[in-house]
């Protein structure tokens, strides 16, 4: 599909994108870049890897398609530093879980280019960090969304799509602010909720921890997520945030009154609706 791809930020997803080509020979060659020297020292030691450069600006130079797999915040600092090195043709898109800000500030710092931006967003990856947790197969029958803007070209939205679909991903396409409001609600509200939870409980008895079931690790298993990444998860999607955060509160007083008024019908309707939507959820 292409002649070069590269890879700016091999941790889990990256280092997975990179083995995914490699086994489903997607590219002639795969090059990668990281900002700590020792992980470019560890990207030479993997075979799914065919060059390691010192700097940003080489490792996209004559790619085809540049893939930034960093923080949120470092996306549109790196794409104003890599753009003299863009080839005219060149696809930049990301991983990263916000998109609004990010797609926005992107097209601004392409301006005047012919190489294109197009956010995508595979759900897809774990609580666990770095390339060592890397796998081909992390993006098999996962959702990956995509989220064009106004002048996105029919040409690029289908190459791009292409791409993550022969990753095994089912793509689907979003604005920027629709994908905001959804990831809100069903990733990032999710990851609070786990987080607040283990946060009540860290308050309560120590021992409690050592009684408890598998239940309690299912539901809390993202809550090991990187704090500092998720920091900037959240600040740049706030206002959805928040607004998911109203809505469920709504829901958790619900839930409370039912049993404040020993409405036992209330308590069963509630749970019901839970099971519902969980039983209906994608397998892995």
């Amino acid at each position: 599909m292409f002649q070069q791809i590269t890879i700016l930020g091999p941790g889990l997803l990256g280092a997975s994108i990179a083995m995914a080509v490699q086994e489903r020979g997607l590219a002639k060659r795969v090059v990668a870049w990281s900002r700590r020297a020792e992980s470019r020292a560890k990207c030479r030691q993997q075979d799914w890897c065919d060059a390691v450069l010192e700097t940003p600006e080489e490792a996209v130079t004559g790619s085809d398609l540049v893939i930034l797999c960093t923080p949120v915040q470092t996306i549109v600092p790196l794409i104003k530093q890599i753009r003299p090195a863009l080839s005219e043709t060149a696809i930049v898109s990301d991983v990263g879980s916000t998109k609004r800000v990010i797609c926005r500030d992107a097209q601004n710092a392409l301006n005047g280019l012919s190489a294109t931006f197009l956010g995508a967003h595979p759900m897809a990856g774990s609580e666990l960090t770095g390339m060592e947790h890397a796998q081909a197969n992390l993006f098999e029958h996962s959702a990956c969304i995509l989220t064009p803007v106004d002048d996105t070209s029919t040409k690029v939205l289908t190459k791009v799509s292409t791409f993550w679909e022969a990753l095994g991903m089912i793509v689907t396409s979003e604005s920027p602010e629709r994908h905001d409001e959804i990831v809100a609600h069903v990733s990032h509200l999710p990851h609070l909720l786990a987080s607040t939870l283990c946060a009540y409980l860290a308050r309560q008895d120590q021992s409690w921890g050592k009684l408890s079931g598998g239940g309690l690790r299912d539901t809390t298993r993202v809550a090991s997520g990187d704090p500092q990444l998720w920091k900037q998860i959240l600040e740049q999607n706030r206002n959805e945030v928040l607004s998911a955060i109203d809505g469920f509160e709504q829901v958790l007083h619900q839930l409370k009154a039912a049993l404040l008024n020993k409405d036992s019908a209330g308590v069963i309707k509630h749970l019901e609706q839970g099971k519902t939507y969980r039983d209906q959820l994608p397998t892995d």
